[in-house]
């Protein structure tokens, strides 16, 4: 149970929204920012995928602008490849995270790795107006590259003395975490974190109400710890803190911006990058790959 001292009282941090989201072929969309993102700014966006390895070749090139995307992996590995980062592989524990800033295509940067079966969260993050329109900038890092911290990845942000790498804004904090079963960790948001959620990709957890597999729940906003068991079996889950985001969030098919300015400049952007790399792929080998166009 989630547990803060008012006198000799314990206090537990309620659950106040819970989804399953919507499901498209091996695609959940568990929140957007027109939903569950407004609760929990400037997390806006969540999507947990699972499938076979032959999914990835179905993505298609698409853009943003006013987010930062960050790409977990909870079973399995992806490839990656970049012109500017090189290549690797991206398991559990790794990251892959894109700040679109401005505006960006892109798509293939990642392909199936060697495993069968690979399964993952991307999550969106809504920028601040000094990065929101800002150069692109990409980040790929292996699970070594992650620090941990007990049972967790630290993916954004720092807790418990570790520190990502990830060159994420300030006051926010993304875990990764496995937990054995019918074991208990406690997670304490840093100062002003009034946000704070947590979705679950495997097994089963009590904090304190039950949380499935493929759930995603809210917690009421505060500064309360909350305290989490693993059901039975290992429980695999993110969870996410933040200080609010407190613009309002303007909204274009594949961008978030905090002002209709801001979004006509990422959309107008976006349109300039289409067409380039429209003709570029009418002169390119069709064999090749444009991972990210900005």
């Amino acid at each position: 149970m989630g547990i803060s001292a008012l006198g000799n009282a314990m206090v537990s941090r309620r659950i106040t929204h819970r989804t399953r989201g919507h499901k498209h072929g091996p695609i959940v969309r568990l929140m957007s920012p027109s939903d569950l993102g407004q609760l929990i700014k400037p997390f806006v966006f969540l999507d947990l995928f699972e499938g076979d390895r032959s999914f990835l070749g179905q993505m298609a090139m698409h853009p943003h602008s006013g987010i930062a995307t960050v790409t977990v992996i909870t079973e399995g590995n992806l490839h990656f490849d970049d012109p500017e980062s090189g290549s690797g592989e991206i398991a559990y524990g790794g990251v892959e995270w894109m700040r679109a800033g401005g505006g960006v295509w892109h798509g293939k940067e990642m392909s199936a790795g060697t495993s069968e079966r690979v399964q993952g969260f991307q999550l969106w993050i809504a920028l601040p107006p000094d990065l929101e329109n800002a150069a692109v900038d990409s980040q790929y890092l292996e699970a070594a590259a992650m620090p941990e911290a007990g049972p967790a990845r630290v993916i954004l942000g720092h807790y418990a003395g570790g520190r990502s790498p990830v060159r994420a804004p300030e006051g926010i904090n993304y875990l990764l975490v496995t937990l054995s079963e019918g074991t208990s960790w406690e997670y304490t948001p840093p100062a002003g974190h009034d946000a704070l959620w947590l979705s679950v990709a495997r097994g089963q957890l009590t904090s304190p109400d039950v949380v499935e597999a493929g759930e995603m729940v809210v917690f009421e906003p505060g500064s309360a710890s909350i305290r989490i068991t693993a059901g039975e079996g290992d429980a695999v889950f993110v969870i996410g803190s933040a200080i609010a985001h407190p613009f309002d969030l303007n909204l274009g098919y594949y961008s978030v911006h905090t002002s209709p300015e801001a979004l006509r400049a990422g959309e107008q952007k976006i349109a300039e990058i289409g067409l380039r790399l429209r003709e570029q792929e009418q002169l390119r080998n069709r064999s090749g790959s444009v991972p990210i166009f900005k």
